[in-house]
């Protein structure tokens, strides 16, 4: 049986924590940051955790981690 290929667009968005959790970095931070206000940046600029049902879907896309 051949190996599975890893999807190269799930591998750039998500990294896996040594927990085994699935981090993203969150949208809305690129342009247009003029009329966002101070306090909804520094959120964005934490990293998120995709819930449970998110996540295997992430770990289907991503074989070896």
């Amino acid at each position: 049986m051949p190996k599975m290929k890893t999807k190269k667009a799930a591998a750039k968005r998500y990294t896996l924590t040594g927990s085994g959790k699935v981090k993203y970095k969150k949208q809305g931070l690129r342009h247009i940051l003029t009329k966002k206000s101070s306090k909804r940046k520094r959120h964005l600029r934490r990293e998120g955790i995709l819930s449970k049902v998110e996540e295997a879907r992430a770990k289907r896309l991503l074989p070896y981690g």
